[in-house]
């Protein structure tokens, strides 16, 4: 596949990425309104209901409601941009990716929490999002996403804070889904084929290609790649 039809397909999903995110945000909006308007009935119906087996379907439909506007509004800028960076090379992967954070936060905080409580919100989401794209680079060995890595963890790192004990707040849903945004990234690297044998006969050392060589081209195929 030629460079240019990989950066246009890089380019389309990362089209998909961004509307599949307003999307997800525009329905967890309008159900936040229907949430409000019934006093907040929809997140204590349809929470996680630690250690009742009735309230294992919340798993599913928690990551939908909120309990407040502020709960809403503090979760739905880091939702959007780890979302949307955990999107952007391939929406098909990334929904598999968000199925296991959701089980992995939502199983973890029915397992941990105190029993009877009622855990809402997409803030286990937005901790597996985050796991994910701290160590996808390191997977995929794409240069590009080891920056954005290392970018979104100094620019967000006192999210950490949410993964510790703190009353009030579920933190257990931010642990087990941070959790299982590290176990997405390993489940759903890229598996690359292994080099043929007349690959390897060619070499740095052989063709006189420097290491230093070889990382500047990967890096600059990787920007070629997101179209920048």
């Amino acid at each position: 596949m030629s460079d240019g039809r990989t950066a246009e397909i890089m380019i389309a999903e990362a089209r998909k990425a961004f509307w599949v995110m307003v999307g997800f945000l525009g329905l967890i909006w309008v159900i936040q309104v229907v949430n409000w308007a019934g006093d907040y009935g929809l997140s204590y119906s349809y929470g996680i209901r630690s250690w009742e087996l009735d309230g294992l379907p919340g798993i599913v439909s928690a990551p939908f409601l909120h309990w407040s506007w502020a709960h809403i509004e503090g979760n739905s800028g880091p939702l959007f941009i780890f979302g949307f960076l955990a999107a952007y090379r391939g929406v098909k992967k990334f929904l598999g990716v968000t199925a296991l954070i959701a089980v992995a936060s939502g199983l973890g905080a029915w397992f941990t929490a105190a029993p009877s409580t009622v855990g809402a919100g997409a803030s286990g989401l937005v901790f597996g999002y985050f796991g994910y794209i701290l160590v996808r680079g390191a997977f995929d060995r794409h240069l590009i996403d080891i920056v954005i890595g290392v970018v979104m963890g100094l620019c967000f790192a006192y999210q950490f804070t949410g993964l510790l004990p703190a009353e009030g707040i579920g933190w257990q849903a931010h642990l087990f889904g941070f959790v299982g945004g590290i176990a997405g990234g390993y489940l759903f690297r890229d598996r690359r084929p292994a080099v043929s044998p007349d690959r390897e006969s060619r070499s740095p050392k052989s063709t006189g290609t420097t290491a230093t060589g070889d990382s500047r081209s990967a890096l600059l195929k990787e920007i070629e790649d997101l179209g920048l």
